[in-house]
């Protein structure tokens, strides 16, 4: 027992050693063994799995179909072959920036296990952006087109490729890479990765472990755009239902972009490079426009004309610099003189609507100066974050290749994973946008359904002010048939009409009263209220028709902010004899002619105008028609007016007020109407009333 403790370390030292081993033989591959042999890649023994073939490869510019021949002299020097790894692109070894063709050798040397299929397989994980594959100088595979009518994808897909029951000789790829584009740092062109050769069954399970891989890091950018879809819908849904709610069409915007430029981009779907990234900057131009009427509307900058106005001028340069720089990459410009030209054009409507990704910094300074709730500053300091990352990473990332600055695909790289998904300072920016603009939309829609709630609640005290307002029957005047029609182009109206039986002096007459109010609404409603009760004041005291118009004056006068009201007052006696007095309001007609009265102007504009009074008298059969002016502005769909015309030859026919209403509402009613006809009877005939008015039932 005492000698144990001197043996330990010799039989940890055996243990180590035995461990090692055990650890070294599995970890050396199952059913292929890989050895150099002079320039020549053997992997012996391969069945079942796979191997990478790595190392040194022969590479070549310029193009050459002799270099895909086995008998090609992969000689050195000067215009020679040179040896880069396949593990980056040629960007990154010395050839940066170069574009075109370019040639990829490799001498092989392949034998199958025992037992193991004859036939071999190639992954080629990246490749930018068109290749071909030859074995021996033959064609076994290629991706996309080449030159002149190129194809190629956004974002290249790994590729698999049949080599046959091939044992040696030399494995060939032609190479061809598009020209940059302003945002391209000139590290591209050519492998991304090593391939990969062995059995139909190995290289199709790397490829699903591969594309598994590319999956899981991306479940966090499915779920982000997936609410921004969710936020499009909604937002649509909402707006569909109330078009005066432009905040949620904003929304929309905002919100479906990311949706539309991750199924360009983001699918792996099978479109061509050009069609992608032309169609995904319009897209992205909407995206920026949506945001900008985001913060414009939720900042409360909306009634600032000229902020509003230069939103949509700067809309509108982004949507074509956006839609040109679009058009500029569908089109191929590989072609020879175009390509620089092509360049420049894009610096420049980059430089554009990059620069312009800085306005939403400016809407944020405007709103500095407001009083905003929490919702509002947040989506302030999210958008202000956004903003300028995406600027200061986009700007930086431009014309990189020249300048050889690394800070912007920094900014680009993830600072963190979680399960595999890459967070980057802009992704989180991102997410913190849509948290802030989501809530921010949520207030402002909720506020906006309170303030919809009063609106509602104000109107339906209009509508029962209104209804106390409008008489419920007529009292009859001796010797007239009368007939009256009230329809408000709206739910509440500002016109009036009161039919007031007087006394004293005038026992017998009736004063008649039929106005306008401009305006709508409660406002109007209170004015119409305001005026009928210092009418019926006033005809107690004064029942001269100039008398009570210049007190309806006194009372308006100063309380009309900015508003007026027309008015005719006439007052009838028994006999026929009919006084009028009239404040800017249509004459009336008289059998088919419109009778002359002294102008003045309408109530509520001067302290103290003067009213004049005109007499006539109605003879047995006369019909006298009073109205406002939304008989006469009744306008058709195409914008026709109802004129004078049409007017004399409706009161020539001597409707009673429902038909004349019916006429102009039929026409085509574009403001309230109200029409009162008076018809003188025959001595002896009754007097009849009749009253034609809207329901203004509770809402």
């Amino acid at each position: 027992m005492s000698r144990l403790p001197r043996r330990l370390p010799l039989l940890a030292g055996v243990c180590f050693v035995a461990l090692a081993a055990v650890t070294a033989q599995a970890a050396a591959p199952a059913d292929a063994a890989a050895t150099k042999q002079g320039s020549v890649l053997a992997i012996d023994a391969l069945g079942k799995g796979a191997a990478s073939l790595d190392g040194p490869w022969q590479f070549h510019l310029g193009d050459n179909p002799a270099f895909a021949q086995s008998q090609t002299a992969d000689s050195t020097g000067a215009n020679g072959w040179e040896q880069i790894g396949p593990d980056q692109p040629w960007g990154a070894q010395e050839h940066r920036s170069y574009t075109g063709y370019a040639w990829y050798r490799k001498h092989l040397s392949l034998s199958a296990a025992p037992g193991a299929s004859p036939e071999f397989y190639l992954l080629f994980r990246r490749v930018d952006d068109v290749f071909e594959v030859y074995w021996n100088g033959q064609l076994v595979g290629h991706s996309g087109s080449f030159p002149p009518s190129p194809i190629y994808s956004f974002q290249p897909l790994p590729q698999i490729v049949r080599l046959g029951p091939v044992r040696d000789g030399v494995l060939a790829v032609r190479v061809w890479k598009a020209p940059l584009t302003s945002f391209d740092s000139g590290l591209q062109g050519g492998f991304y990765a090593p391939p990969t050769v062995g059995s139909l069954e190995a290289v199709t399970a790397e490829k699903t472990a591969q594309d598994y891989t590319w999956l899981r890091g991306r479940q966090y950018t499915f779920a982000l755009q997936s609410l921004y879809g969710l936020g499009m819908l909604l937002s649509l849904l909402a707006w569909f239902r109330n078009r005066s709610q432009r905040v949620l069409l904003a929304m929309a915007a905002f919100g479906g972009s990311p949706v539309l430029a991750l199924f360009l981009v983001g699918l792996r779907l099978p479109f061509s490079y050009n069609f992608s990234l032309g169609w995904l900057q319009p897209v992205l131009g909407i995206q920026d426009i949506g945001l900008w009427f985001l913060l414009l509307y939720l900042l409360d900058l909306s009634e600032n004309k000229r902020l509003a106005r230069l939103t949509r001028i700067l809309a509108i340069v982004v949507m074509v610099s956006t839609s040109l720089d679009g058009l500029l990459t569908i089109n191929d410009w590989s072609q020879p003189g175009i390509t620089l030209i092509a360049q420049w054009a894009d610096a420049v409507l980059t430089a554009i609507f990059t620069g312009l990704e800085l306005y939403p910094l400016v809407l944020v300074g405007f709103a500095l100066r407001k009083r905003l709730d929490v919702s509002r500053w947040l989506l302030a300091v999210a958008a202000f974050l956004s903003g300028m990352l995406s600027v200061t990473r986009i700007a930086l990332q431009q014309g990189s290749r020249f300048t050889n600055w690394t800070i912007g695909s920094k900014l680009s790289n993830p600072l963190f994973f979680i399960n595999g998904n890459g967070f980057s300072l802009q992704t989180i920016a991102n997410t913190l946008l849509l948290i802030a603009i989501i809530y921010a939309v949520y207030r402002y829609v909720r506020d906006a359904a309170r303030h919809q709630g009063a609106l509602q609640q104000e109107m339906k005290s209009a509508r029962e002010l209104q209804q106390i307002l409008i008489p419920e029957t007529l009292p009859e005047l001796h010797g007239f048939a009368v007939t009256t029609a009230y329809r408000p182009a709206q739910e509440v109206g500002g016109d009036f009409f009161q039919i007031i039986p007087l006394e004293g002096e005038f026992a017998g007459s009736t004063l008649v009263l039929l106005g306008d109010v401009s305006g709508k609404g409660l406002k109007a409603a209170m004015t119409v209220s305001l005026i009928v009760g210092a009418a019926r004041t006033a005809a107690a005291f004064t029942p001269h028709p100039a008398g009570v118009l210049a007190e309806l004056n006194a009372r308006l006068h100063g309380r009309m902010q900015g508003g007026f009201t027309t008015c005719l007052a006439m007052r009838l006696s028994p006999d026929g004899t009919c006084t009028m007095a009239s404040a800017g309001h249509p004459a009336p007609y008289l059998n088919k002619e419109q009778l002359e009265l002294p102008g003045a102007l309408p109530l509520g504009v001067v302290a103290n105008p003067t009213y004049k009074e005109e007499t006539i008298t109605l003879r047995e059969g006369d019909h006298c028609s009073l109205y406002t002016d939304g008989l006469l502005e009744a306008r058709s769909a195409s914008g026709e007016i109802f004129s004078f015309a049409s007017l004399d030859a409706l009161f020539s026919s001597r409707p009673n007020a429902a038909e004349a209403t019916d006429a102009a509402v039929n026409f085509g009613q574009d403001d309230d109407i109200t029409v009162l006809t008076l018809t003188r009877l025959a001595t002896g005939a009754r007097s009849t009333t009749e009253l034609t008015t809207p329901s203004f039932a509770p809402a």
